[in-house]
């Protein structure tokens, strides 16, 4: 069986405290957007992870697919699975493309074996393998709060406005991003700005790794400066970097970004 995940974009981040277990909390808005890799599982005599297209540093069998695939087992009699994963989406660039993939093999698993698994009980699963991965079980805009795991529903829908997403040569680690981060409460909730036209967003909808992450590698705040220079009408980092997407009311071809940078139209 085949499947494809897909990638988020956070609209809007703000890291509102350091926990008691050094985890961090936060609020931020995920939003499935319209890149992708493929994920496929047919019978084997031992289970294994094979990966192709964009390389993945570490052992195949470290990956979250393959963790995936063993949590699941522990509770259910299901046989060996070949795990045949074609990565596409950008590899550290806050777009959740590894927490994809693990959420929507569960989700595999769950309809290939006829497990019966409720939205909950996959979303259980997924939460034991990273903070954004049971988002991507119902795959839904989603207002996150607490370490980014806990949801709740959020109308918010892009789809009349032309989406893009801009991807440097630049792999930006999620825990260096957060060591030099200074979490605090945002003035005003995200819950309540993200309602908002998209037209007020700019300066009001922020990401906190902006601060720490553009110091770093200046270039990604050059791209950001470079789509609104485009005309958009609002443009953000995505998760801790370090990729930027940004908003436009019109079809865009973006030559000079592209030159340098991955380009990804009407995402």
């Amino acid at each position: 069986m085949l499947s494809f995940p897909n990638a988020k974009i956070n609209l809007g981040l703000n890291i509102t405290e350091k926990r008691a277990d050094g985890y961090h909390n936060l609020e931020t808005v995920f939003y499935p957007i319209n890149i992708k890799d493929s994920v496929e599982i047919t019978d084997t005599e031992v289970t294994s992870c094979k990966i192709h297209g964009i390389e993945i540093p570490g052992d195949a069998n470290d990956n979250l697919c393959f963790k995936a695939y063993q949590l699941v087992r522990k509770d259910f009699d299901i046989p060996a699975q070949q795990i045949n994963l074609l990565k596409n989406i950008p590899v550290g660039a806050g777009l959740g493309g590894g927490s994809a993939d693990c959420a929507f093999l569960i989700k595999l698993l769950n309809e290939k074996f006829s497990l019966g698994m409720s939205v909950d009980k996959m979303e259980g699963y997924a939460r034991q393998l990273g903070a954004d991965c049971a988002f991507f079980i119902e795959n839904k805009p989603v207002y996150a709060f607490n370490k980014g795991d806990e949801f709740e529903k959020c109308e918010v829908d892009l789809s009349a406005w032309f989406k893009v997403l801009v991807k440097p040569p630049v792999h930006v680690s999620t825990a260096d991003a957060y060591a030099d981060v200074k979490p605090q409460k945002p003035l005003q909730s995200l819950k309540e700005i993200i309602h908002l036209c998209p037209t007020t967003w700019k300066n009001k909808v922020i990401n906190d790794f902006e601060i720490s992450v553009f110091a770093k590698y200046p270039q990604i705040h050059q791209i950001k400066n470079s789509l609104y220079d485009a005309g958009a009408t609002f443009a953000l980092m995505s998760g801790s970097g370090s990729s930027v997407f940004a908003i436009f009311n019109h079809p865009v071809k973006l030559r000079e970004l592209e030159k340098n940078n991955l380009v990804f139209y009407n995402i």
